[in-house]
């Protein structure tokens, strides 16, 4: 079981790195790797499990987060309805392409690996298209997947893709956006 204590902080070289492309067919080292990091999502937002093992809540997380510089990422959350909940593990993600059009979320990012007290505005791609192998944690089997994500789902793909280039969200925090519409999350579902 991961904790907070296996994630790495803002100032670790491996946070600014270019993660490597993970070789298939997927060892057994890096699916249990990926099983951990969704299951770390997971615990993170059980609120008996958040007290009990002092767990930052969580929609994302990527290998280069707990030290591993490498092409992984899992993602456990619903969209902004609150009804459509996407929970994938990825592989050697790449973003095709982004939106010139602009959105972000209105409470501002967060990341397990910087200082919670650090969140901000940060301007993303109203929608991207992607390719991954996504990889069925249960049973090991991968396959070749296209996406094309929007509104919420999407900033947090591209969240967790710049974790694979180096990149933090504080790098790209900035005071004001004018003429961005944010993210709207329905009343039940305010992330």
């Amino acid at each position: 079981m991961l904790l907070m204590k296996d994630i790495i902080q803002e100032g670790d070289p491996v946070l600014r790195k270019r993660a490597q492309d993970v070789s298939l067919p997927l060892s057994e080292t890096d699916l249990n790797t990926l099983r951990l990091m969704m299951e770390y999502i997971q615990n993170s937002q059980n609120e008996t499990l958040v007290e009990t093992y002092d767990l930052r809540p969580s929609v994302g997380l990527s290998a280069p987060q707990i030290n591993l510089s490498q092409k992984l990422f899992c993602i456990h959350t619903v969209d902004e309805t609150g009804k459509n909940l996407f929970s994938r593990a990825f592989v050697n993600p790449k973003i095709l392409s982004y939106s010139e059009e602009k959105t972000y979320l209105p409470g501002g990012e967060g990341c397990l690996s910087v200082d919670e007290s650090k969140n901000g505005l940060v301007p993303r791609s109203l929608r991207i298209k992607a390719r991954a192998i996504e990889v069925d944690l249960e049973t090991g089997a991968t396959e070749s997947v296209y996406l094309k994500l929007q509104g919420y789902l999407g900033i947090v793909f591209q969240h967790e893709y710049d974790h694979l280039r180096g990149v933090l969200f504080v790098d790209k925090v900035v005071e004001h956006l004018p003429g961005v519409v944010p993210v709207q999350f329905t009343e039940n579902n305010n992330q």
